[in-house]
């Protein structure tokens, strides 16, 4: 199989507060907007690369101030959701797509299946081996861990204004979740979604069902509404915002 990345690419993962001591692994699916150097640009302007279609803006600051406010650990992937999204199955729906929200990308236009290989065991394997690697640590000797995804999503989709602050997404353990919904609510200021704007429902979610679930572990995504964390500083405090919820639930969903 042809090596895609080449000295000088980006790393396919980086990890954030390694040896926190909280029973929680937190991840970012798509918390880069990088490209490696053989794909070039993707045949899309650097303006529509940075939209929500290229990565979740304010996903990782976000992630890092939960990291640091929980103490607890952050795996976040390496590229783009463009290049292969490290929340879709390899080679199924939305994994490598041909248009997103409109944008036509060239560079995913007729991919074979060795083309999407290449992209997987770049991009989309070693995140995830990581991802299992710490669950191993943690999990060592008994211990309990719960496992929080944190994402992003734009405010507007096909005309449609978008009312939430925060979104718990959510399959059918409702260990974290249901005790997560109920702390954020607490705050009367937020608007909380329940399986909006998306759902962990859906058949192309990857990361809670491959990790989460086949470990039975207390589990959920998280989303933040992009017009709230797109700049450094208010995703950081909305990270320290949400950690008390966070917290509270993880307790609840481990005790």
């Amino acid at each position: 199989m042809q090596q895609l990345l080449v000295p000088g690419d980006p790393p396919p993962f980086s990890v954030h507060n390694e040896q926190g001591k909280a029973p929680l692994l937190l991840l970012c699916d798509h918390a880069s907007k990088a490209v490696p150097r053989a794909l070039g640009d993707l045949g899309i302007p650097p303006a529509e690369l940075s939209r929500h279609i290229g990565w979740d803006i304010g996903g990782l600051e976000a992630a890092i101030a939960l990291a640091e406010a929980l103490d607890a650990p952050l795996v976040a992937s390496g590229y783009s959701r463009l290049v292969i999204d490290c929340n879709r199955w390899p080679g199924g729906e939305g994994s490598t797509p041909e248009v997103s929200d409109g944008t036509p990308v060239p560079a995913n236009k007729g991919l074979t299946k060795a083309d999407v290989d290449a992209r997987a065991e770049a991009c989309f394997w070693p995140y995830h081996r990581e991802v299992d690697r710490h669950l191993d640590r943690m999990a060592a000797n008994g211990g309990k861990v719960a496992l929080l995804v944190m994402h992003s999503f734009t405010p507007q989709m096909n005309g449609f204004e978008r009312p939430w602050h925060v979104g718990v997404l959510w399959n059918d353990d409702a260990r974290l979740p249901e005790p997560l919904l109920a702390e954020l609510r607490r705050d009367p200021a937020l608007v909380v979604g329940d399986n909006e704007p998306y759902s962990a429902r859906a058949s192309y979610e990857y990361t809670l069902n491959a990790h989460a679930r086949t470990r039975k572990l207390p589990h959920c995504s998280l989303e933040v509404r992009q017009d709230l964390i797109a700049a450094a500083d208010e995703a950081r405090a909305w990270g320290v915002r949400l950690a008390p919820a966070i917290r509270a639930a993880v307790a609840k969903a481990l005790s």
